[in-house]
């Protein structure tokens, strides 16, 4: 059975912690291989909320969402989406998205919500509403770009 929460750190028993922090390490580190501080202190912050799938007691898909501030000055964002390799093509990464962007307009209503994408899925966050919002740039060594969900998207001519 597999089941969505919505948790703060606070909230996070030490076997889902375990198991969300394997599942980011598994993908950003060991994937992509890129040795990074995966532990940035931004999980600890109050408002901090993190989205997470389980199956059984495995998190298979995990996004984290960050109040104003945290990394993008002045908006919310969202960050670390990620999907176990085991549980991909199965259309979770969209869902994940639409499941924090929907967290993060309940905390943070009619704001715009900005993102770090790896460059090669700006399309995925195209297809979702973001927009590019940044040239690309180097981020641990992986090329990324800063895109936004605008609050209000403006008609184009």
């Amino acid at each position: 059975m597999m089941q969505w929460q919505v948790l703060t750190f606070d909230e996070l028993d030490t076997r889902t912690l375990y198991s969300l922090l394997q599942l980011r390490v598994d993908v950003f580190v060991v994937e992509q291989n890129c040795p990074y501080p995966e532990l940035d202190e931004k999980d600890l912050e109050p408002q901090s909320r993190h989205v997470l799938l389980k199956k059984g007691d495995k998190v298979i898909a995990y996004a984290r969402v960050l109040a104003p501030n945290v990394s993008f000055a002045g908006y919310p964002g969202i960050g670390r989406v990620c999907v176990s390799q085991t549980a991909r093509r199965l259309g979770l990464g969209r869902v994940l998205v639409e499941r924090t962007l929907a967290v993060a307009n309940e905390l943070w209503p009619a704001t715009d919500i900005y993102i770090s994408a790896q460059c090669y899925l700006q399309r995925f966050y195209e297809d979702l509403g973001f927009r590019a919002a940044s040239e690309p740039y180097l981020e641990d060594d992986i090329p990324h770009l800063q895109m936004i969900k605008y609050f209000q998207q403006t008609a184009t001519a």
